[in-house]
Formats: structure tokens, sequence, C-alpha cells
């Protein structure tokens, strides 16, 4: 089996086409809209439940349905989307189906508080969490897939880091967007007790519009390779007609890179999750002095406001550095460029500790931006050069398992150590995900990279 991978690798190598910066782009767009509506779940969504009547304690575990549904879902995905073929192709119909699932969510959730004679609006925010991660997750897993099948090794860091640069620019909107709507349109931030926000509102429906849009100019400017095509440049999977007991045949057989980046994906979305969950409350009370209790006030809205500009800031530094990772990776490789850049996210977010005039929360953000860059570009251009011919997409799929478990446990333990260990003061979760990330700096160093050991010396 060894002998057929490489065979395909080198076969791979030699007849792949490279594709221009601009089929790269149009590859990748969908991936805007995507992050678009992520920016808007992870800048608003705690806010959201809040305001639905949620205990900061508690939001960690009302978001642990996003990353259990990942977890599920995106290796189901990766398997079948390995072996659909139809008019659309082999990865768009997901996309399609994922964004239209996605775009319904997106206008549901903030308007949960109409279903309540069905059930609370607190749980009915919550099942809407979970459902729109779950439509996100469909329409998201078969990107990765697609830019690995189109594109060969020596493109793959140009790729990844294109699509990262696209999805800071739709987080960049999405995360500062009811900013924009208060400030730019006099869309009022403000509401009564138990009502979200019209700017908030207003900035899911226009999410949803916008994730349909850009979904649609990746699945008619861009191509997918033919079956027959495919095994051309691949290589044909054994495997390819095995049923869903595949999945845990391939999870016993991942590659020893991908065990290895299963740590450091470990502590860089340990840390992530506790930044999207505790980031509102933490500068609330930290930096603008609120108590832990207040949650309806208009400086707290404010505060949110703040925070998700805040989140702008990061993903626009995002989108600027992911054009970069591809001459630095050149110039010192693909390890220790995630390991420098993973030391600046974790800087950062230790170093909102210490800031206590709002405005000066831009400069940690910068690193934060950095991070999350190479978060979303670099342990997915290491591990394509490892994976066997015919399992892109199901090994992207379980390569999720490294984002959602350590969300998962975050989400259980979390909640609990805010209130019980720091003592009801989330900025401790940030300085927390701050050693996180400088754990998964160190642990990168370890990981087994097969192409760059096939660099000539």
């Amino acid at each position: 089996m060894a002998s057929g991978n490489n065979t395909s690798t080198r076969h791979e190598l030699v007849l792949k086409p490279t594709m221009s910066f601009w089929q790269i782009f149009n590859m990748s767009f969908g991936f805007l809209g995507i992050q678009f509506a992520f920016a808007l779940q992870n800048g608003n969504a705690s806010r959201i439940l809040r305001t639905f009547g949620a205990d900061v304690e508690h939001l960690s575990w009302f978001w642990l349905a996003a990353p259990l549904v990942g977890m599920i879902v995106q290796p189901i995905v990766g398997h079948y989307s390995d072996r659909t073929w139809n008019r659309l192709g082999r990865r768009k119909p997901y996309f399609l189906a994922g964004a239209i699932l996605s775009s319904i969510a997106l206008c549901l959730m903030p308007n949960a508080s109409l279903f309540t004679a069905i059930a609370p609006a607190l749980l009915v925010g919550a099942s809407m969490l979970m459902i729109m991660d779950a439509c996100f997750n469909l329409a998201m897993e078969p990107f990765r897939a697609l830019v690995a099948d189109n594109l060969p090794d020596s493109q793959r860091t140009t790729g990844f880091s294109v699509q990262t640069f696209l999805i800071g620019v739709g987080a960049v909107v999405g995360s500062a967007f009811p900013f924009i709507l208060t400030k730019w349109f006099g869309v009022h931030n403000t509401a009564a007790e138990g009502v979200v926000a019209e700017n908030v509102k207003w900035a899911f429906y226009i999410g949803a519009i916008v994730f349909i849009a850009a979904i649609l100019v990746t699945i008619f400017g861009s191509k997918e390779y033919a079956p027959a095509e495919y095994e051309k440049y691949h290589g044909k999977s054994a495997d390819a007609h095995h049923g869903l007991g595949q999945i845990f045949k391939d999870f016993a057989r991942m590659p020893k890179t991908m065990k290895q980046l299963g740590l450091v994906q470990f502590f860089s979305w340990f840390a992530l999750f506790g930044m999207w969950v505790f980031t509102n409350d933490a500068v609330a009370t930290h930096t603008y002095g609120l108590s832990i209790a207040d949650k309806s006030s208009d400086t707290y809205r404010s505060a949110g406001d703040w925070v998700g500009l805040l989140f702008s800031v990061y993903n626009g530094v995002s989108a600027v550095y992911a054009l970069l990772l591809p001459f630095i990776a050149a110039k010192i490789g693909r390890k220790l460029t995630h390991a420098f850049s993973l030391v600046c996210g974790g800087i950062g977010l230790i170093a909102i500790y210490f800031i206590k005039d709002p405005d000066l929360l831009i400069i940690p953000m910068i690193g934060v931006g950095i991070a999350w860059a190479s978060i979303l570009a670099m342990p997915y251009v290491i591990l394509s050069g490892s994976i066997p011919a015919g399992k892109m997409g199901i090994y992207m799929g379980i390569f999720n398992f490294f984002i959602t478990i350590p969300q998962l446990i975050n989400g259980i333990i979390g909640g609990p150590i805010v209130k019980h260990i720091y003592n009801n003061q989330p900025i401790y979760a940030l300085v927390m995900s701050g050693v996180f990330m400088l754990c998964a700096a160190v642990s990168v160093i370890y990981v087994y990279d097969p192409g760059e050991v096939k660099k000539p010396k």
C-alpha cells in the first residue's frame, strides 16, 4: 500500500497542472461568505445567548453544540464528498446545500424569542447555534479538500494562503458589521431586555445573503476534475466504494504527521474557543469595569460592539498576513512559520490582561490575527502532503476531530473554571488561552513535515 501511495504522489507531481492566481481565487471565494457568517457567530452568539438569559459560566456549555456537531458532520461529509459526482461536481453540491441551510439558520437565531410558545428563547437560541454550525460545517469541510484536489503540492501553500486571505476579508466585515450598521447607518444597538438589538439582527440577515452569493461565485467560477481525470492525477483509492465503516478504518490508519499535528491543533483550538466564548464578558468586566451580572445595559452592548470591531481587526491582520505566509515559509520553513505565528497569538492574548484602555486592545489583536492566519493555513499545508490518494476529503474531515475535541473539553470545563477558580473573572480565561497558544508553538517544532523533508538540501 505504501508503494502505491508513493507512486500516486510522483504521478501527481509530474502531471497535475498548475493554476493561475485568479483560478485559485475563484475556487476559494466561497470561504469569504462562510467566514462572514462564522464571524457573526463568533462575535455575537455569546451576546445573543446572554440576552436570552444565559449566565456567563454556562456560555461554554451552550457553545459545546458547535464542535460536537462538527465532529460528527465533517468526517461524514468528507467521506461522501470523496465519492460524489453529479452535474454540479464533487464538492460543490455540499457547498450549495450548506449555504442554503446556513442562511436560513442565520435568519432564525437572533429571532429565537419569536418561538417562545414552543420552548424558552434560550433553548431555541442554543438549538439554532447547533443547527447553524452543522450547516456551516456542511459547506466548509469540502473547501479544504477542493484546494488539495486541484493544486499540486508546489501550489498548496499559496492555495491555502489565498483561502485564508478570503477568510480574513469575510471575517473583517462580518465581525465589524453590527458596529458598522450602528455607526454608519444609524441602526439601533439598543433593545428591550430579552430582545436582540436591531443592528445584530440585520447583520445576520445580510450575512445570509453574502453567504449564498459567495458560494455561487465558487460554484460557477471554478471547476473540479471528473472522476477519470482525478484518478489520473491522484491514483485510484482501493476502498472507494466502502461504506461509513471505512471512516473508522481510516481513523486507525491516519498518517504520522496527522497524529503529531493533532497536539498542535489541540492547544491552538482550546485557546481559540476560550477567546471566542469569553472575550465579550472579559472586555466588559476587566476593561469597561462592569459587573459580571450586567448584561443588558447600553455600556454592555457598546462593549459587545467594540469586541466585534476588535475581532474584525484580528481578521484583517489575518487577511494581510496570509498573503505573506508562502514567502515566510519559503525562507524559514513551514513549521517555524507556524511556531512564530502562534507565539505572536499567545503573547497577544496574555497582553489583554494588562490593558485598561479599550482603544489599545487593537494592539494585541495584531498578534491574534497573525496566529489565526497561520492556524487556518499552515496545518493543512503540512497535512496535505501526507494524505494517501483518494482520501483527501475523509482525512480533512477526520482532522477536524483535533479541532472539535479541544473545544468540547474547554466547553465542559471552561465555564466552571471561570466561576470557581477565576472567581467569575473571565479575563483569566483569555490568559489561559494565551498560554495554550504558546504550548502549540512549542509542539509544532516536533511535527514531521514530508513536504519539507523532500526539499533538496
